[in-house]
């Protein structure tokens, strides 16, 4: 167990695109990061490295796995001796469209989708509220004794045609935002949530770059997606500076891509 006073983050799906640029910034703001990771270990290592200051660390979980999830929890706990905040970030996108995709697909689809985005964030969650509800405030009472911020997604509001069951799992992590803020602020456990929309990482140079680039941009009044550190800005927004009182707000980050009233 190490503690050295300085706030610790535990960022899943932090080895590429969002989660590292997030994982970055809260580093360069003092916090000790617990990097996640699926598979990729060496572009886990990778972003460990970017990160600066010390007392960083990698850790391999599949989140869709219950026990798993727990168990990543538990290991970063021992590592670091507290976890202050959760970034949900992990996710997966399958396109599945249901006139497009035969039943065994459709099955899979959702169960690996709902695994990643909906299940794996609420069991994190389940975990991170047993321990902060169990710790004195560290960073004093603004801060609270814990926060978690969850990626969702404006897919939650306006829907996938392609792919229905990331577009319910996104809806499902909003509600379950919303519930442990209820839930969770007694205990000073404050929760957030992004709902972003085309962030211009790996994932999205494909799409950009084909037929339907045009379009996807032009559903953008800036011109042009929304940078990774520009949702890594209100990620670490959320984690260290919100005040208590934004609890349970779902936070739009999207450049006016999708208004919802």
């Amino acid at each position: 167990m190490q503690t050295d006073g300085r706030q610790v983050a535990l960022v899943t799906g932090a080895s590429r695109g969002i989660g590292a640029e997030i994982a970055r910034q809260l580093a360069t703001r003092g916090v000790r990061v617990a990097v996640h990771f699926h598979t990729n270990r060496t572009a886990a290592d990778a972003s460990l490295a970017r990160l600066p200051g010390a007392g960083h660390a990698t850790f391999a979980a599949d989140l869709a796995d219950g026990a798993s999830a727990i168990r990543l929890w538990r290991e970063v706990v021992a590592a670091f001796g507290a976890v202050d905040i959760l970034v949900n970030n992990a996710g997966i996108y399958l396109n599945h469209p249901p006139l497009a995709t035969d039943g065994a697909g459709w099955q899979r689809a959702w169960r690996e989708t709902l695994g990643a985005n909906l299940v794996g964030p609420a069991n994190l969650s389940w975990a991170a509220a047993q321990s902060m509800s169990g710790c004195a405030e560290r960073h004093g009472p603004l801060f609270g004794r814990g926060r978690i911020v969850n990626v969702s997604s404006r897919g939650a509001f306006r829907g996938e045609p392609d792919a229905p069951a990331y577009a319910a799992s996104k809806a499902g992590l909003n509600a379950l935002s919303q519930s442990l803020a209820r839930a969770l602020a007694p205990q000073r456990i404050y929760v957030y949530c992004l709902a972003p929309g085309w962030i211009e990482t790996d994932m999205a140079t494909a799409h950009l770059a084909g037929p339907e680039g045009d379009g996807i941009r032009a559903q953008h009044p800036l011109g042009r997606i929304t940078r990774p550190d520009e949702l890594a800005n209100a990620a670490v927004y959320c984690a260290l500076d919100a005040p208590p009182a934004m609890t349970g707000g779902i936070i739009d980050v999207n450049g006016a891509s999708y208004l919802r009233t």
